[in-house]
């Protein structure tokens, strides 16, 4: 049986005392975050503390003797690594850890078979010097890394134990190799046990303000309620938080985007941004807005869930604005689109005829007048320039018609909706399912818009969709024309990057009609159109 550890009465009720301070802290934080693993390395920490300064009248079993004086020190290291989530989230903290976990078993092993072990001791003196400096000094450089890059929110959260746990593994690194090489390690022992028992009540003060942050929110109900004027959420939500980060992106349902109050468009973060988390917010299944904030206030989902709950009504109405405003922002933008591809067609109309027509209608007047002038002496040579004269206006003539071609399909005038509709269904390399009774006798601007959406959606769907078949619904009621193209490929699209799905956006709502686009990702694409037939 190997000798245990001995230690004074006074040692030991201190002893106890810190050990005590670890349970009870890891006790409230277990059962305030039963999902947390900081309550439970807590307590691992205060029952093996206690456990390796158990006086040699207490006699235990050969491996726990071995292990134990090493193991409240290896719990440590993985309770102030792995704090405030409870979870080693990197492979930084894990090396950490585990390199805690080896050095410290071996220095415990070595501390329990030779208790002097020490500069007499060679070889196993040096052995637990370095077993304990080497995890020391990387817990105080991996915490202080965490520090320096962590923000805001983050900093708030590690404020109540870092610092503390900084100066205790200073503290660890400093005693015990002074204890091996046989110092009086009286003094610095005093100032660690004071330092650990800072610890616990450290952790409890951080329970606490958390408490304080909940009562904030509750606040916060109470203050949005009694306001005389508008609030803006994202100001209040940050302030609530302690996120000076924080954004809110409201949804639009036309433009199937998240926009803030301006009308600027709002993005999840991506993963090239790992300290950026977003929170959706939903009502009845269908989006409200998003809160891109710090990855950090993850670690608090209730906070977050209760702020965004206490802002429910205001961040409805916030929408509706955000949305307006995104309406206004693309109405506006719509129409510079139109100003601008109004005058480069006439520009392009002008130089066609200026070219083209122009020059043979002048050759026909020119024509006429050389033939009206021989025709006495030469009538031969005048009939010849009737018939140039006449394959002029025949040239003028198809030279109109290309140009018209651009500005209504001639299929439509040929065959119909319908008919013009199922010709596009021909040639696209996707099936289009296509319903029989599709209207007729639509007035001529009608039925150019929605083939234009049938068209465009096809060829979308033919270029990103990767879809298997498409289907047209189509039909008219109460005086509008409804149609709608579906597909069952990637989804994912984004009607604001496309300028094809951006000018028939423009061109229906030069209509006065509505277009939408759905696109949820790996659910396919929705494009819809609403047209008025009156």
């Amino acid at each position: 049986m190997i000798e245990p550890v001995t230690a004074g009465a006074f040692d030991l009720g201190v002893a106890c005392l810190v050990g005590l301070s670890f349970v009870l802290a890891g006790l409230v934080g277990w059962r305030a975050r039963p999902r947390n693993r900081v309550g439970p390395l807590l307590l691992a920490v205060g029952v093996l503390w206690v456990l390796a300064k158990l006086p040699a009248a207490v006699a235990l079993p050969d491996g726990v003797a071995v292990v134990r004086a090493g193991a409240w020190a290896a719990m440590f290291v993985h309770l102030v690594v792995a704090f405030p989530a409870g979870r080693l989230g990197t492979v930084a903290s894990r090396l950490v850890v585990a390199l805690g976990y080896l050095s410290l078993t071996v220095v415990g092993t070595l501390t329990a078979l030779w208790p002097g072990a020490g500069p007499g001791r060679g070889g196993a003196g040096v052995v637990a010097i370095v077993g304990v400096v080497v995890p020391g000094a990387a817990v105080v450089v991996h915490l202080t890394v965490r520090w320096v890059r962590s923000t805001g929110p983050r900093r708030r959260q590690l404020s109540p134990l870092l610092g503390v746990a900084v100066i205790a593994a200073a503290l660890v690194v400093a005693v015990k190799p002074a204890t091996i090489a046989g110092r009086d390690v009286a003094g610095l022992n005093a100032v660690l046990q004071v330092a650990l028992t800072t610890i616990p009540l450290a952790y409890l003060a951080g329970l606490l303000r958390r408490r304080i942050d909940r009562a904030g929110v509750a606040d916060l109900v109470v203050r949005l309620h009694r306001a005389d004027r508008p609030v803006r959420p994202e100001i209040v939500l940050a302030r609530t938080l302690h996120d000076p980060t924080l954004r809110i992106g409201y949804w639009v349902a036309d433009s199937g985007r998240y926009v803030d109050t301006g009308g600027h468009p709002v993005t999840p973060p991506s993963p090239d941004e790992p300290d950026r988390a977003v929170t959706r917010i939903d009502r009845d299944g269908k989006p409200i807005a998003i809160v891109v904030h710090d990855r950090a206030l993850l670690e608090e989902p209730d906070l977050i869930e209760a702020a965004c709950a206490a802002l429910g009504l205001v961040l409805e109405n916030e929408r509706l604005t955000a949305e307006l405003r995104s309406r206004l922002r693309e109405l506006a933008e719509s129409r510079r689109h139109l100003v601008r591809a109004a005058e480069a067609e006439r520009r392009r109309l002008e130089r066609d005829l200026h070219d083209g027509v122009q020059q043979r209608l002048l050759s026909i007047p020119m024509a006429l007048s050389l033939a009206e002038a021989v025709l006495p002496d030469d009538p031969e040579r005048a009939r010849s320039l009737l018939r140039e004269a006449r394959e002029a206006g025949l040239a003028v003539l198809d030279d109109v018609r290309a140009l018209t071609q651009g500005l209504h399909p001639p299929m439509l005038t040929e065959r119909g909706l319908a008919g013009a509709i199922r010709e596009l269904a021909t040639l696209s390399p996707v099936p289009l399912r296509i319903p029989d009774d599709v209207p007729a006798g639509l007035p001529a601007e009608v039925e150019t818009t929605a083939y234009y959406v049938v068209a465009e959606a096809l060829a979308n769907i033919a270029k990103h969709a990767a879809a298997d078949e498409a289907e047209l619904r189509i039909g008219l009621r109460a005086g509008q024309l409804t149609l709608e193209v579906r597909d069952d490929g990637r989804g994912g699209a984004d009607p604001a990057s496309g300028s094809g799905l951006r000018g028939l956006a423009e061109r229906v709502a030069v209509e006065g009609g509505v277009f939408q686009v759905e696109s949820p990702p790996g659910r396919g694409t929705r494009v819809r159109a609403t047209l008025p037939c009156g």
